[in-house]
């Protein structure tokens, strides 16, 4: 604001006021940007000293007061590259009648180097000759409550005339004084007088309501000072008068609305008259902009609220002005109007059948206007009731995705219809349905408000209902052997098919084990139907046991019955085998899927039924051993009663030699024996054989 508010001595030339002179220097105020187009030199010619040896050409002079500590440094450009500056810094804490040699002087030229000069953190000269090549001289330190002189001279001669208007931009870590950004002197920002011009780069405009008009500026001064206190304004008709304080406004003045006018705010210092920041000003313009108001007259239509003959109305909405700063007051009559009594209390929700109503409209500098509005009542919304049909959502079979976008309840174009679960939430627009193209509901109804282009609304009723799906009854899970192929059938009466394997017919062949799914489409709705193929579980041969030549095979899992063989050509029902060859054997086994079957190989032991255990080297012992390759391999002995008598084993070298424990032998006759293994298979298939011996000890 303040940027719109305030200029701080920019571009304010010789002309006006001597600022050319060290004795009459501007005070900096603060680190704000300076502008400024020096011509000619003040009423003394100075005596500059250091790199300024041809005297003042097109200068300036400014008082700069250090705020707080730190580096300074600053960027002097001129906004024509052919312009030439020259400076020079005096101080600290020097005065005009006895400034001494300049701390930073340049004098470079333009030529090669630019027209840029000033004061930098890279650079280590502090004073540059006419024709140096070096535009930037060394940063100072300063300390707060310092003081420098700044002189800033745009140097010409017959070969060098440009003439131009500068920028200078400070930077460093120190900032400089100034009543204007320390919030202990100004708590509050000030505000400029007036409203914003059509063209934000003119002045201000202050309204009046007639044209010329007499004006008390002093009514503009709280507002422009904003409560600040030790500041204050004065008003002048000159940019000169307002810098120096001549010539102030002090009585209500006729003014007009082609002047510009100015107001400066100059800062007193309480504790110190002779301070440098008292000569601080900021100045504005602004002008006078003719005020008077003219209203028209205007129409409100409203709903006739359901046909009850009156409708509400929001009369701040008749446009019987554009300036929307302005207060309007509201009456039923004229003469009540100018009475200023029975004002409208409502005006935003004013009741009535249709009617006259005389409206008061008063801007904010108190000018004032009267229009009438007429209120009228708008034709009804016609509406028809619709029913819409959606094909059931799979996941959720009692619902539906429902448009209810695309019913038809209404021929009137511009219609805008919104939809409500009920009717009392259409009528009062609560909970209203925000996802209308794809509304997820059952079977019932839901209410859509139709609204005309003047708000007026009618209610229809909307019937849903959810088309159940419509699935394969031939379809089934099926179970088949891992290694077949099979048919799937989704059966007919569809309108189409789209099976996960692409293809689009009723049934897919040679389908294998796996997860399939179909479309399957029934009018407009499509529903998608799982089917999978098992594989038959195949069955296990638990146990086998081998009496003498008899195979006896025990099976659990699958499914019954079971099919047996020896070849994997004859096949039988009984688990029984006789007659078996001794030696190595093949059991398959099928169940009733007829898949491929299983194998286990087993071995009918060519074992002797006699042992003559004389020494004599023949029919000594009983010897498997030739079985020690199988898992867990153990025989036992029992004699003719049960009773186990003997336990060959790894230990015993898998031989028997007719003796018991402690090497007695065992009487001549019949023993019974068990030899229990398991097959080297990926089932460790337990096998039990077993089987009679004649023991014939001669001693």
């Amino acid at each position: 604001m303040k940027k719109l508010l305030l200029l701080i001595f920019f571009g304010i030339s010789q002309t006006f006021f001597a600022q050319a002179d060290c004795a009459t220097a501007l005070a900096v105020c603060g680190n704000s940007n300076i502008t400024y187009s020096p011509f000619g030199i003040g009423a003394v010619n100075e005596n500059l000293g250091g790199c300024l040896s041809t005297g003042e050409h097109n200068s300036i002079w400014y008082k700069v007061t250090i705020a707080t500590s730190g580096t300074l440094t600053f960027d002097l450009v001129p906004n024509d590259p052919d312009a030439d500056y020259d400076w020079a810094i005096y101080g600290p804490n020097v005065s005009c009648g006895s400034l001494g040699s300049p701390i930073r002087c340049n004098a470079a030229t333009v030529v090669g180097v630019g027209p840029s000069t000033g004061l930098n953190m890279t650079s280590t000269i502090t004073n540059a000759i006419g024709g140096s090549s070096t535009p930037y001289c060394r940063y100072l330190d300063v300390v707060a409550g310092q003081t420098y002189y700044l002189y800033i001279d745009n140097w010409v001669d017959v070969f060098n005339p440009t003439l131009a208007p500068f920028s200078l931009t400070w930077g460093g870590t120190a900032t400089l004084a100034s009543p204007f950004t320390d919030p202990n002197t100004q708590p509050f920002p000030f505000n400029p007088p007036g409203v914003p011009a059509a063209n934000p780069a003119d002045p201000r405009e202050v309204i009046i309501c007639v044209n010329p008009a007499v004006f008390d500026f002093s009514t503009l001064s709280a507002g422009i000072l904003n409560g600040n206190p030790n500041f204050n304004v004065s008003y002048h008709t000159s940019q000169n008068d307002a810098l120096t304080g001549n010539n102030p406004i002090t009585v209500p003045t006729t003014v007009n609305t082609t002047s510009i006018y100015y107001y400066s705010i100059g800062y007193t210092d309480p504790t110190n008259p002779n301070s440098p920041l008292n000569k601080c000003k900021q100045i504005g313009t602004f002008k006078f902009r003719d005020g008077k108001i003219t209203t028209k007259n205007a129409t409100l239509t409203q709903c006739n609220n359901n046909n009850a003959g009156t409708s509400v109305y929001d009369l701040t909405t008749a446009d019987v002005i554009a300036d929307p700063t302005v207060i309007k007051k509201y009456y039923n009559t004229l003469s009540d109007l100018n009475a200023g009594i029975n004002e409208i209390t409502n005006p935003t929700a004013f009741t009535s059948a249709e009617a006259t109503i005389y409206v008061k409209v008063i801007s904010p500098f108190g000018c004032t206007a009267i229009a009438q509005i007429l209120l009228k009542f708008h034709p009804v919304v016609v509406v028809n009731d619709a029913t819409l049909r959606s094909c059931s959502i799979q996941t959720s079979p009692s619902t539906a995705s429902f448009n209810l976008t695309g019913a038809s309840v209404t021929m009137q174009n511009g219609a805008v219809k919104k939809y409500y679960p009920s009717a009392t939430d259409a009528a009062n627009q609560t909970n209203e349905i925000t996802t209308p193209a794809a509304y997820i509901a059952p079977s019932g109804g839901v209410y859509v408000r139709v609204s005309n282009a003047q708000g007026c609304y009618n209610i229809a009723k909307i019937t849903l209902v959810v088309i159940d799906p419509v699935y394969s009854s031939v379809l089934k899970d099926k179970i088949i052997c891992v290694e077949d192929k099979t048919t799937l059938d989704a059966g007919p009466g569809f309108n189409g098919y789209e099976w996960s394997t692409g293809a689009t017919t009723q049934a897919i062949t040679n389908v294998g084990v796996g997860t399939y799914w179909v479309k399957l489409k029934t009018g407009d709705c499509i529903v998608l139907q799982n089917v999978k193929v098992y594989p038959s579980e195949q069955p296990v041969v638990s146990s086998i046991e081998i009496s003498s030549t008899t195979v006896t095979v025990f099976v659990l899992g699958g499914t019954p019955a079971y099919k047996y063989s020896m070849d994997n050509i004859n096949w039988q029902d009984s688990n029984v085998f006789s007659n078996v060859k001794r030696g190595d054997a093949t059991i398959f086994v099928k169940d009733s899927y007829d898949c491929d079957p299983i194998e286990i190989s087993i071995v009918v032991p060519n074992l002797i039924n006699v042992i003559t255990p004389n020494g004599d080297g023949y029919n000594d012992v009983i010897d498997y051993s030739a079985l020690a390759n199988k898992k867990n391999l153990v025989m036992n002995i029992f004699d003719r009663y049960g009773t186990m008598i003997f336990q060959v084993d790894k230990s015993t070298g898998y031989k028997w030699d007719g003796t018991i424990k402690g090497g007695v032998k065992v009487t001549t006759g019949n023993y019974w024996y068990s030899v229990g293994w398991n097959e080297n298979d990926k089932m460790n298939t337990p096998i039990k054989y077993s089987g009679w011996i004649v023991v014939k000890n001669r001693d």
